[in-house]
Protein backbone atom coordinates (compact mmCIF):
# COMPACT_ATOMS: atom_id res chain seq x y z
CA UNK A 1 0.00 0.00 0.00
CA UNK A 2 2.70 2.39 1.09
CA UNK A 3 4.68 1.74 -2.53
CA UNK A 4 1.54 2.46 -4.35
CA UNK A 5 0.57 5.60 -2.47
CA UNK A 6 4.03 6.99 -3.15
CA UNK A 7 4.16 5.24 -6.69
CA UNK A 8 4.92 7.91 -9.59
CA UNK A 9 1.14 9.47 -10.56
CA UNK A 10 -0.51 8.49 -7.21
CA UNK A 11 1.67 10.73 -5.04
CA UNK A 12 -0.19 13.74 -4.77
CA UNK A 13 -3.26 11.51 -4.42
CA UNK A 14 -5.66 10.78 -1.69
CA UNK A 15 -6.87 7.25 -0.72
CA UNK A 16 -10.57 8.29 -1.76
CA UNK A 17 -8.70 9.00 -5.23
CA UNK A 18 -5.91 6.30 -5.04
CA UNK A 19 -8.06 3.35 -4.44
CA UNK A 20 -10.29 4.26 -7.41
CA UNK A 21 -7.57 4.62 -9.96
CA UNK A 22 -6.23 1.47 -8.80
CA UNK A 23 -9.40 -0.30 -9.55
CA UNK A 24 -9.10 1.03 -13.03
CA UNK A 25 -5.70 -0.67 -13.41
CA UNK A 26 -7.62 -4.07 -12.20
CA UNK A 27 -5.95 -4.18 -8.61
CA UNK A 28 -7.48 -3.75 -5.24
CA UNK A 29 -5.35 -3.87 -2.53
CA UNK A 30 -7.12 -2.36 0.58
CA UNK A 31 -10.54 0.41 1.37
CA UNK A 32 -9.73 3.98 1.73
CA UNK A 33 -10.02 4.15 5.76
CA UNK A 34 -7.38 1.39 5.45
CA UNK A 35 -4.65 3.17 3.44
CA UNK A 36 -5.49 6.50 5.28
CA UNK A 37 -4.65 4.67 8.61
CA UNK A 38 -1.36 3.21 7.16
CA UNK A 39 -0.37 6.17 5.22
CA UNK A 40 -1.14 8.02 9.64
CA UNK A 41 0.62 4.93 11.41
CA UNK A 42 3.95 5.72 8.13
CA UNK A 43 3.37 9.64 9.00
CA UNK A 44 2.29 10.40 5.73
CA UNK A 45 -1.08 11.86 7.21
CA UNK A 46 -0.41 15.40 5.97
CA UNK A 47 -1.93 17.07 3.26
CA UNK A 48 -0.32 15.54 -0.06
CA UNK A 49 0.63 17.44 -3.17
CA UNK A 50 2.09 20.78 -3.73
CA UNK A 51 -1.15 22.40 -2.01
CA UNK A 52 -0.36 23.29 1.75
CA UNK A 53 -3.01 23.80 4.61
CA UNK A 54 -4.49 27.15 4.77
CA UNK A 55 -3.46 29.18 7.33
CA UNK A 56 -5.77 32.39 8.98
CA UNK A 57 -4.19 35.45 9.53
CA UNK A 58 -5.08 36.57 12.97
CA UNK A 59 -7.12 39.97 13.12
CA UNK A 60 -5.45 43.23 14.12
CA UNK A 61 -5.81 43.70 17.60
CA UNK A 62 -5.98 47.25 19.10
CA UNK A 63 -6.19 48.60 22.42
CA UNK A 64 -8.22 52.48 23.84
CA UNK A 65 -7.82 53.30 27.37
CA UNK A 66 -9.19 56.19 26.56
CA UNK A 67 -11.66 58.43 23.70
CA UNK A 68 -10.65 58.67 20.34
CA UNK A 69 -7.94 56.34 20.12
CA UNK A 70 -10.14 53.54 18.22
CA UNK A 71 -12.26 54.16 15.99
CA UNK A 72 -14.13 51.69 13.56
CA UNK A 73 -16.55 52.46 10.59
CA UNK A 74 -18.85 50.94 8.05
CA UNK A 75 -22.14 51.49 5.63
CA UNK A 76 -25.25 50.52 6.12
CA UNK A 77 -28.19 50.35 3.95
CA UNK A 78 -31.56 52.50 4.51
CA UNK A 79 -34.61 50.75 2.70
CA UNK A 80 -36.64 53.30 0.52
CA UNK A 81 -39.74 53.22 -0.83
CA UNK A 82 -38.36 52.72 -4.28
CA UNK A 83 -38.04 48.64 -4.70
CA UNK A 84 -33.96 48.54 -5.44
CA UNK A 85 -33.05 51.86 -4.24
CA UNK A 86 -31.44 51.93 -0.73
CA UNK A 87 -29.83 55.17 0.94
CA UNK A 88 -26.48 54.69 2.57
CA UNK A 89 -25.60 55.51 6.03
CA UNK A 90 -21.85 56.06 7.03
CA UNK A 91 -21.06 56.19 10.53
CA UNK A 92 -18.17 56.62 12.72
CA UNK A 93 -18.10 54.92 15.91
CA UNK A 94 -15.52 55.16 19.18
CA UNK A 95 -15.06 52.05 20.47
CA UNK A 96 -13.88 52.94 23.76
CA UNK A 97 -17.03 55.13 24.40
CA UNK A 98 -19.17 53.83 22.15
CA UNK A 99 -19.64 57.49 20.80
CA UNK A 100 -21.53 58.06 17.39
CA UNK A 101 -18.57 60.38 16.55
CA UNK A 102 -20.26 61.53 12.63
CA UNK A 103 -22.61 60.36 10.85
CA UNK A 104 -23.59 61.03 7.09
CA UNK A 105 -26.70 59.76 4.86
CA UNK A 106 -25.76 59.71 1.26
CA UNK A 107 -27.84 58.21 -2.01
CA UNK A 108 -24.23 56.29 -2.87
CA UNK A 109 -21.18 54.51 -1.55
CA UNK A 110 -18.16 56.39 -3.13
CA UNK A 111 -14.34 56.59 -0.66
CA UNK A 112 -15.03 60.45 -1.68
CA UNK A 113 -17.95 60.73 0.54
CA UNK A 114 -15.84 58.86 3.51
CA UNK A 115 -12.87 60.95 3.27
CA UNK A 116 -15.04 63.97 3.99
CA UNK A 117 -16.75 62.42 6.92
CA UNK A 118 -13.36 61.35 8.30
CA UNK A 119 -12.31 64.92 7.96
CA UNK A 120 -15.35 66.46 9.80
CA UNK A 121 -15.48 63.42 12.78
CA UNK A 122 -11.39 64.34 12.77
CA UNK A 123 -12.41 68.36 13.21
CA UNK A 124 -14.85 67.96 15.73
CA UNK A 125 -12.80 65.49 18.03
CA UNK A 126 -9.93 67.66 17.98
CA UNK A 127 -7.53 64.65 17.21
CA UNK A 128 -4.85 66.20 15.43
CA UNK A 129 -1.47 65.36 16.62
CA UNK A 130 -2.77 62.53 18.78
CA UNK A 131 -2.81 58.72 17.10
CA UNK A 132 -5.90 57.29 16.14
CA UNK A 133 -6.69 54.20 14.51
CA UNK A 134 -9.66 53.90 12.15
CA UNK A 135 -10.91 49.88 11.35
CA UNK A 136 -13.31 49.20 8.93
CA UNK A 137 -13.89 46.06 6.50
CA UNK A 138 -12.79 46.00 3.27
CA UNK A 139 -14.78 47.52 0.97
CA UNK A 140 -14.10 49.51 -1.99
CA UNK A 141 -15.31 52.54 -0.64
CA UNK A 142 -13.14 51.76 2.91
CA UNK A 143 -10.07 51.03 0.30
CA UNK A 144 -10.32 53.94 -2.03
CA UNK A 145 -7.40 55.74 -2.77
CA UNK A 146 -9.16 59.50 -1.85
CA UNK A 147 -9.89 57.85 1.57
CA UNK A 148 -6.30 56.55 2.08
CA UNK A 149 -5.31 59.41 1.34
CA UNK A 150 -7.30 61.72 3.56
CA UNK A 151 -5.96 59.43 6.58
CA UNK A 152 -2.30 59.86 5.73
CA UNK A 153 -2.69 63.30 5.58
CA UNK A 154 -4.62 63.13 9.02
CA UNK A 155 -2.60 60.86 10.25
CA UNK A 156 -5.04 58.46 10.89
CA UNK A 157 -3.77 54.65 10.88
CA UNK A 158 -5.95 52.55 8.41
CA UNK A 159 -6.49 48.46 9.97
CA UNK A 160 -8.64 46.14 8.17
CA UNK A 161 -10.85 42.99 8.80
CA UNK A 162 -9.66 40.00 6.98
CA UNK A 163 -11.20 38.98 4.25
CA UNK A 164 -14.46 37.15 3.77
CA UNK A 165 -14.67 37.20 7.96
CA UNK A 166 -17.65 39.19 9.10
CA UNK A 167 -17.10 39.65 12.90
CA UNK A 168 -13.66 41.39 12.93
CA UNK A 169 -15.82 45.05 13.05
CA UNK A 170 -18.26 43.78 15.88
CA UNK A 171 -18.58 47.52 17.35
CA UNK A 172 -19.91 48.62 13.90
CA UNK A 173 -22.39 45.33 13.45
CA UNK A 174 -23.74 45.86 17.09
CA UNK A 175 -24.35 49.58 16.53
CA UNK A 176 -26.68 49.12 13.44
CA UNK A 177 -28.36 46.24 14.39
CA UNK A 178 -29.35 48.56 17.30
CA UNK A 179 -30.75 50.76 15.73
CA UNK A 180 -32.50 48.55 12.87
CA UNK A 181 -33.99 46.61 15.97
CA UNK A 182 -34.94 49.76 18.45
CA UNK A 183 -38.40 51.53 18.62
CA UNK A 184 -36.96 54.40 16.68
CA UNK A 185 -36.63 52.65 13.71
CA UNK A 186 -39.69 53.60 11.10
CA UNK A 187 -42.23 51.17 10.24
CA UNK A 188 -41.78 51.54 6.78
CA UNK A 189 -39.22 52.62 3.87
CA UNK A 190 -37.83 56.15 3.91
CA UNK A 191 -39.11 58.53 1.31
CA UNK A 192 -36.75 60.84 0.56
CA UNK A 193 -32.80 60.96 1.32
CA UNK A 194 -33.99 64.14 3.73
CA UNK A 195 -36.08 62.02 5.86
CA UNK A 196 -33.23 59.22 6.03
CA UNK A 197 -31.16 62.02 7.05
CA UNK A 198 -33.31 63.53 10.10
CA UNK A 199 -34.10 59.87 11.15
CA UNK A 200 -30.34 59.02 11.77
CA UNK A 201 -29.72 62.46 13.27
CA UNK A 202 -32.59 61.67 15.90
CA UNK A 203 -31.15 58.43 16.30
CA UNK A 204 -28.04 59.26 17.17
CA UNK A 205 -28.97 61.94 19.55
CA UNK A 206 -30.85 59.45 21.17
CA UNK A 207 -27.82 56.79 21.59
CA UNK A 208 -25.83 59.07 22.48
CA UNK A 209 -27.17 61.26 24.69
CA UNK A 210 -30.41 58.94 26.68
CA UNK A 211 -29.12 55.18 25.37
CA UNK A 212 -27.93 53.65 28.43
CA UNK A 213 -25.73 51.33 27.09
CA UNK A 214 -25.37 47.78 28.21
CA UNK A 215 -21.58 47.22 27.44
CA UNK A 216 -21.17 50.77 29.48
CA UNK A 217 -22.64 49.56 32.88
CA UNK A 218 -26.04 51.36 31.68
CA UNK A 219 -24.31 55.15 30.83
CA UNK A 220 -24.60 57.02 28.02
CA UNK A 221 -21.59 57.18 25.29
CA UNK A 222 -21.80 61.00 25.95
CA UNK A 223 -21.39 60.03 29.90
CA UNK A 224 -17.88 57.55 29.27
CA UNK A 225 -16.54 59.76 26.61
CA UNK A 226 -16.73 63.27 28.47
CA UNK A 227 -15.56 61.31 31.71
CA UNK A 228 -18.96 61.57 33.58
CA UNK A 229 -19.37 58.13 34.05
CA UNK A 230 -16.69 57.72 36.37
CA UNK A 231 -18.25 59.96 39.25
CA UNK A 232 -21.67 58.86 38.37
CA UNK A 233 -20.94 54.97 38.65
CA UNK A 234 -19.39 55.78 41.76
CA UNK A 235 -22.39 57.76 43.41
CA UNK A 236 -24.18 54.22 42.00
CA UNK A 237 -21.99 52.41 44.54
CA UNK A 238 -22.78 54.92 47.44
CA UNK A 239 -26.72 54.24 46.74
CA UNK A 240 -25.90 50.45 46.84
CA UNK A 241 -23.84 50.14 49.59
CA UNK A 242 -26.44 52.52 51.46
CA UNK A 243 -29.21 50.09 50.52
CA UNK A 244 -27.68 47.37 51.82
CA UNK A 245 -26.45 48.75 55.23
CA UNK A 246 -30.27 49.38 55.80
CA UNK A 247 -31.47 45.70 54.94
CA UNK A 248 -28.30 43.43 55.32
CA UNK A 249 -30.63 40.60 54.77
CA UNK A 250 -31.90 41.28 51.53
CA UNK A 251 -28.12 40.66 50.18
CA UNK A 252 -26.91 37.48 50.17
CA UNK A 253 -23.50 38.75 47.87
CA UNK A 254 -21.74 41.91 47.41
CA UNK A 255 -23.30 45.04 45.85
CA UNK A 256 -23.76 45.17 41.70
CA UNK A 257 -20.35 45.65 39.95
CA UNK A 258 -20.41 48.80 38.77
CA UNK A 259 -16.95 49.12 37.51
CA UNK A 260 -16.37 50.05 34.07
CA UNK A 261 -12.70 48.11 32.09
CA UNK A 262 -10.24 50.37 31.62
CA UNK A 263 -9.44 49.26 28.50
CA UNK A 264 -11.44 48.14 25.62
CA UNK A 265 -9.64 45.82 22.61
CA UNK A 266 -10.83 45.76 19.16
CA UNK A 267 -10.18 41.79 18.05
CA UNK A 268 -8.28 41.12 21.45
CA UNK A 269 -7.12 37.44 20.11
CA UNK A 270 -3.34 38.13 20.72
CA UNK A 271 -1.69 38.43 23.46
CA UNK A 272 -1.10 41.87 25.73
CA UNK A 273 2.64 42.35 24.20
CA UNK A 274 1.57 42.21 20.47
CA UNK A 275 -1.26 44.46 21.27
CA UNK A 276 -1.24 47.96 19.49
CA UNK A 277 -1.53 50.30 22.50
CA UNK A 278 -2.49 53.94 22.88
CA UNK A 279 -1.80 56.25 25.92
CA UNK A 280 -2.17 59.99 26.04
CA UNK A 281 0.96 61.59 26.07
CA UNK A 282 2.55 62.51 29.69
Amino acid sequence: MLAAANSPGYESLTPHQIVPKLADEGRYLASESTFYRVLKAEGQAHRRGRAHNAKSRAPTTHRADGPNQVWCWDITWMPTTVKGRFFYWYMMQDIYSRKLVVNEVHENESDEHASRLLELGCLREQTAGRPLVLHSDNGSAMKGTTMRAAMDSLGVVASYSRPRVSNDNAYAEALFRTAKYCPLWPERPFDTLEQARDWVYRFVRWYNEEHRHSGLKYVTPNQRHSGEATPLLARRKVVYHAARARHPQRWSRGIRNWNLDAVVYLNPERAEPQTTEYRKAA
